[in-house]
């Protein structure tokens, strides 16, 4: 299936990015391999990208509610759940909640994310999907399927995923929540945050703008140069840019 662009990243808002950043890269393993004023980029074992952006008035979720939405969460890949839970805890992590298999946790800048069990993980951890709630979960796992060239692997009542390859053919999945009292994002509102956001390469701005426009998308202002921001059809922004 070919798209309009490829995944490249998915990026994480909080109030202090090289702090968010360090919690990951210390929690998971994962290296640092870009750190600029605003922005600082850690690499998975698998080559995903998982970037941590400043915000300086970012106003963090309260999961699970919908007044302030998670919006985004991270689904990570560890041998040993209930310890790496432990360690997390250490490097100012809030215990959630947790099901059989997994504990829910936020973040030290309150995003939620899951650590879950898998056996035979190495020493870093893997980074399973990056989780996008919705209200309506086959809808926008059809438009970013569209949108990324990736394929529609999985569907249930909880959610759907996708699954394909990005920037670098780096392997990636997608799962998108349903969420029945959904509320969107209001970009750049901080009073309703993003909490994070996609970008996405293409070959051109103005054919990709065309055509993320007739799949759905709303163009939003406000983007730096190089980059085109728009909502998707759950009103989470995303962003487009040249590799």
């Amino acid at each position: 299936m070919t798209g309009i662009g490829r995944l490249e990243m998915v990026a994480i808002d909080a109030p202090d990015h090289a702090k968010l950043a360090s919690f990951y890269a210390d929690l998971t393993g994962w290296p640092i391999i870009r750190s600029e004023p605003d922005w600082i980029v850690t690499r998975t074992p698998e080559g995903k990208d998982v970037a941590f952006q400043l915000a300086p008035d970012h106003v963090p979720p309260q999961w699970p509610g919908q007044e302030r939405p998670q919006q985004f969460h991270l689904d990570l890949l560890v041998d040993g759940y209930q310890e790496a839970a432990e360690r997390a805890v250490s490097l100012g992590a809030t215990r959630l909640g947790e099901g059989a298999t997994w504990v829910t946790l936020a973040d030290p800048a309150g995003h939620p994310f899951d650590l879950c069990q898998r056996d035979g993980v190495g020493p870093a951890m893997e980074l399973f999907a990056v989780t996008i709630d919705a209200p309506d979960a086959p809808g926008l796992a059809r438009f970013y399927a569209a949108l990324t060239g990736t394929e529609i692997t999985y569907e249930g009542p909880e959610g759907v995923m996708i699954s394909g390859t990005g920037y670098r053919d780096v392997p990636a999945n997608v799962l998108f929540q349903q969420v029945s009292d959904y509320t969107p994002p209001q970009w750049p509102d901080p009073a309703h945050p993003q909490q994070a956001h996609w970008d996405i390469l293409v070959d051109d701005l103005d054919e990709g703008e065309e055509k993320v426009l007739a799949l759905g998308a709303r163009r939003l202002e406000g983007a730096p140069e190089g980059f085109r921001v728009f909502a998707d059809p759950a009103g989470h922004p995303f962003c487009l840019t040249v590799a």
